[in-house]
């Protein structure tokens, strides 16, 4: 429904809510009121007032102390007719009330009926709640299946990867081969250094005993030579 229909019914509706002159309750008191009373309309005598009057004038001229057995009887008759009258539409509002009856039983049992398809149409709904989520994680656990499948077809085959393996075991080994040799190397330049510093240590400090002997002999040779000469001048004075 568009808002402009939702306008023109709300107008409508305000409408003959300003022109009803009744509330609910009310009306329901009026209806109530011309069924037990027969009055459909506002003008005119209503049908219970009118057998009443029939029923007052029988019983008034029976009352009577009279010969008027003819005027009771056609009073009588007038108020039979009244009566059966008034009697034929409480026999269709019975009849309309019966139908009304099985209506609303036939209405509740529809009601009951529509409830109970509600309910199982709520139920199957969130059924179909429960496939649509499942079958939404089932379909991301696909794409991601699939998704690793092409991942993995990108691979090179597994030959080609273990052959790729072996080799760089193979470099690794030659590398750490390598590096062994070198490192034994190092220690054997280590060992062989520290040889030579320890030969140039005993080399230095043999020379400098040597430089030692060599200047006290050369002290001594010449102390030997001023003690010799100065014995000779002592001889020659």
């Amino acid at each position: 429904m568009s808002v402009r229909a939702r306008r023109i019914g709300s107008v409508r509706s305000e409408t003959v809510a300003a022109n009803y002159a009744f509330d609910p309750l009310e009306d329901d008191k009026i209806i109530r009121n011309r069924l037990l009373t027969r009055t459909t309309t506002t003008r005119g005598e209503p049908p219970l007032k009118k057998l009443q009057k029939k029923f007052t004038s029988f019983v008034l001229e029976v009352d009577k102390e009279e010969d008027n057995y003819s005027e009771c009887g056609r009073l009588a008759k007038a108020f039979l007719q009244e009566l059966t009258a008034f009697e034929i539409p409480l026999l269709k509002s019975q009849a309309v009330v019966a139908s009304n009856l099985r209506e609303k039983e036939n209405f509740n049992e529809l009601k009951d009926e529509t409830n109970r398809q509600i309910m199982q149409a709520q139920a199957d709904i969130e059924d179909l709640k429960k496939q649509l989520e499942e079958s939404k994680v089932e379909r991301q656990h696909k794409e991601e299946c699939e998704a690793i499948r092409k991942l993995i077809s990108a691979q090179p085959p597994r030959s080609e990867t273990q052959k790729v393996i072996n080799e760089l075991n193979k470099e690794i080994a030659e590398l750490e081969a390598e590096n062994t040799a070198s490192w034994r190397l190092l220690e054997l330049r280590k060992k062989q250094f520290a040889l030579f510093l320890h030969v140039v240590d005993e080399l230095q400090e043999t020379m400098e005993d040597e430089q030692k002997s060599m200047v006290e002999e050369m002290q001594r040779n010449i102390t030997e030579e001023t003690t010799a000469g100065g014995a000779e001048a002592m001889a020659i004075d």
